[in-house]
């Protein structure tokens, strides 16, 4: 029998601290922080809307390369707020972001198309092996 892959899902990291007087009280980070956070933590993380089959597709197809990516879901309510906080990641671009989108080594890939695309001319295993999402 198979094991299961194992599956990140990402939530706010910091608590709030409203109503501390304490001046030494540190800010909160903002979403647009964290989303740089996890960006550059991770060789490849894919983002797409909860419960979207194109996040199964995309994750599949990096498995089979040997990749396990993080995946962070998003809510349908918060869709437009992490949407525009990716397109200022990526700010030099003026590509539309599709979801899922996925970010190598730091820097917006692409979506499904870019992915599959890459993987078909043979051209994905040099960009992960770059990255160092893959070791081989």
């Amino acid at each position: 029998m198979q094991e299961a892959l194992p599956y990140k899902t990402w939530t706010s990291s910091y608590s709030s601290h409203e109503g501390t007087s304490s001046t030494s009280a540190m800010k909160a980070p903002t979403k647009e922080d964290e989303l740089k956070k996890m960006v550059s933590q991770n060789a490849v993380i894919v983002f797409g809307k909860r419960g979207c089959c194109m996040i199964h597709v995309v994750t599949r197809l990096l498995h089979g390369q040997g990749v396990n990516p993080a995946v962070y879901e998003i809510d349908e309510k918060d869709e437009n707020d992490v949407v525009g906080q990716l397109k200022k990641l990526d700010a030099g671009k003026d590509d539309e972001l599709q979801l899922p989108a996925v970010f190598i080594g730091g820097q917006l890939f692409g979506g499904l198309d870019r992915i599959m695309a890459t993987h078909i001319s043979g051209e994905l295993i040099p960009v992960l092996k770059q990255a160092r999402a893959l070791w081989l």
